[in-house]
């Protein structure tokens, strides 16, 4: 018997996202051809249930920190937090002695496996390509866009941009000159997917690219839902009226999903909403339903319309069942996929630090109406359908291997 290839796959888990797109890989590799292993950190334990891999443990930074370098615009990784990720990660790859290692946004992979001398295939959102066929710059919520306004942010921002730029990649520079490797300059579009082969985590149908190079691939979007049972309260969910399911996962804005139920207690629709764990709205209306946690899927499948934090993980959960999107995006990342979710007309965006009950409520009852929206989410899903993202990382890993 040919011996089986060793992947590990490796998650920052800053989000549950960059836990739940390696751990729906690492369950769909086929356990025959491929001896799978998965390192991420044990806080998050409890969402792997029954895995067919084995597990390492690998510590990444606290959620809380890694938002709050996001909303101030700091490095999202400093220069000591990625030295401690290097040390941790060649530890890890040292005694497994993997044939090909994965990374979803664990940057210090840039490093770590090129010392190690293993392939590094990175898992990344095509909206943050250096090929993507419009180069977007979003403000993100900052102390800025509340005092000038979002407008007048907006242009600082993209003035500003190539120092801020540089700032971001100057920490993994750093590192990289410490371990004698070169830098890979100041775009942070290009520092930030930076691997051996770089794998869109991405329908192009939705997030379009142009001019990539053969290290460019998609792969698709990975889907994942907690493997937990439908809520008691599933059966006595109302049939006569448009149901609307909200979620802003684990980095959302705090008070967001009361504000959500707020807006929509008074309006013909029911509501279906998950706290992933945080403590729950002091009321709830008459026309909500609350749950921690609940299998996404197929809540989104039921619903007519998903509210979300804009994250890519809820979005194509919502579009893979054919439903619009209404993303209450926070910072950059949740401002790029949920403009692209905009440009192709299966949703709507709307910013956290803008947010009221009123344009809350306009915008579902818009989307809610609007049947060409409707429509174009189904073709969507459709599209996404078409892709397998476990069969497409399979071929990389062969090709990178055996070639």
């Amino acid at each position: 018997m040919a011996r089986r290839t060793k992947v590990l796959l490796v998650a920052d888990a800053i989000t549950l996202a960059h836990l739940a797109r390696p751990a729906a890989l690492a369950a769909g590799l086929d356990p025959e051809r491929y001896e799978v292993s998965l390192a991420y950190d044990p806080r998050l334990s409890g969402f792997i249930r029954q895995p067919n891999f084995a597990e390492l443990p690998l510590q990444s930074m606290s959620s809380a920190r890694f938002l709050a370098n996001a909303a101030r615009g700091a490095p999202l990784y400093d220069v000591d937090t990625l030295r401690r990720y290097v040390k941790a990660d060649l530890a890890v790859l040292d005694s497994l002695r993997p044939d090909v290692v994965i990374g979803d946004h664990r940057l210090s992979l840039s490093v770590s496996a090129r010392r190690a001398g293993v392939p590094y295939l990175a898992l990344i959102n095509a909206y943050w390509s250096p090929y993507t066929v419009e180069r977007r710059l979003l403000v993100p919520e900052l102390p800025m866009t509340r005092i000038l306004g979002v407008p007048i942010a907006q242009r600082l921002f993209r003035a500003a941009w190539p120092i801020a730029s540089a700032i971001q990649s100057a920490p993994l520079n750093r590192v990289r000159k410490e371990n004698g490797l070169p830098s890979l300059g100041s775009d942070w579009f290009s520092v930030y997917t930076d691997a051996d082969r770089t794998l869109y985590v991405d329908a192009a149908e939705l997030v379009p690219t142009q001019g990539l190079p053969a290290s460019h691939r998609y792969i698709g979007p990975v889907m994942w839902s907690p493997d937990v049972g439908l809520p008691a309260w599933w059966a006595e969910l109302p049939l006569n009226r448009p149901l609307v399911y909200a979620t802003m996962g684990s980095s959302g804005r705090p008070g967001v999903l009361e504000m959500v139920l707020e807006a929509l207690a008074d309006c013909n629709v029911s509501v279906i909403a998950t706290t992933a764990g945080k403590s729950g709205p002091s009321s709830v209306p008459a026309n909500a339903w609350l749950v921690d946690y609940a299998p996404g899927d197929k809540l989104a499948a039921r619903a007519d319309l998903m509210i979300c934090n804009g994250g890519s993980l809820t979005v194509y959960q919502s579009l893979a069942a054919g439903k619009p999107v209404l993303g209450v995006a926070a910072h950059m990342d949740q401002q790029l996929s949920m403009s692209y979710v905009e440009s192709a007309g299966v949703g709507r965006s709307l910013r956290s630090d803008t947010l009221n009950t009123e344009r809350l409520r306009s915008a579902t009852e818009r989307l809610l109406s609007d049947a060409s929206i409707r429509r174009r989410a189904q073709t969507m899903a459709g599209a996404i359908a078409g892709y397998d993202p476990v069969q497409r990382l399979s071929a990389v890993i062969d090709e990178v291997v055996h070639g």
